[in-house]
């Protein structure tokens, strides 16, 4: 039965201890996304013609 014991706490030391490296990733940047930024401003144009082809279609039916 004591082995059960020292299993559960060693478990649980153990998670705490990877708690605590996550949370000092996650502060430091590591999970920080540098990818998408760079990418989206590829695709910006066709979003921006997009909305402004929809955009022309509202005013010509303002108009009708």
């Amino acid at each position: 039965m004591s082995v059960i014991y020292l299993l559960i706490s060693i478990s649980i030391i153990v998670a705490v201890a990877f708690l605590y490296a996550f949370i000092c990733a996650v502060r430091s940047g590591q999970y920080d996304d540098d990818y998408t930024p760079s990418v989206r401003m590829l695709f910006e144009d066709e979003l921006i013609k997009e909305t402004n082809k929809n955009q022309i279609h509202i005013t010509e039916e303002k108009q009708l």
